[in-house]
């Protein structure tokens, strides 16, 4: 498994910088595409403690009420788009269908925050070319990847 997601990393590395150096063949074409994911829509037990919970601990703020709020923002930065197999064991428990990545700029901090708040997070011990890794899940059981791109420094 770790082979085929390596194997998956590594395309997308090589997807990401050729799009940054505008290799046509990474573009599509002259259709129309979309510019980005503009909202993560799922079940939840309990949706308002969810949503308390992302913005607690992750950041990420809750869903306007009205058209004067502002919803969260995200930095610019790669964005992997993958469907894996059904049978996938990388998501953790097979009733889980999807994993949501956030991109981060210091793991370490992050997994520092998280695991002060009483949340367990494990790092993955290996650097890959695209950067660093570490897992957690939501109240509900959701599996949550945090990325720090490779060649992105913390803030001193």
């Amino acid at each position: 498994m770790r082979t085929r997601v390596a194997a998956m990393l590594g395309a997308v590395i090589l997807l990401t910088a050729a799009a940054a150096t505008g290799d046509p063949a990474a573009e599509a074409g002259d259709r129309e595409r979309v510019l980005g994911i503009g909202g993560l829509f799922f079940r939840a037990q309990d949706p308002a403690a969810l949503a308390t919970w992302y913005h607690t601990h992750l950041g990420v703020a809750p869903v306007p009420e009205n058209y004067d709020q502002q919803p969260w923002y995200q930095s610019g930065g790669a964005t992997v788009f993958a469907p894996f197999p059904a049978d996938t064991s990388y998501f953790g428990s097979a009733d889980r269908h999807w994993m949501i990545n956030f991109r981060v700029r210091d793991l370490a901090a992050m997994v520092d925050q998280l695991r002060r708040a009483g949340i367990e997070v494990e790092v993955d011990p290996t650097t890959y070319p695209n950067g660093t890794f570490a897992r957690l899940r939501d109240p509900e059981g959701n599996p949550i990847q945090l990325w720090q791109p490779a060649g992105v420094a913390p803030n001193p």
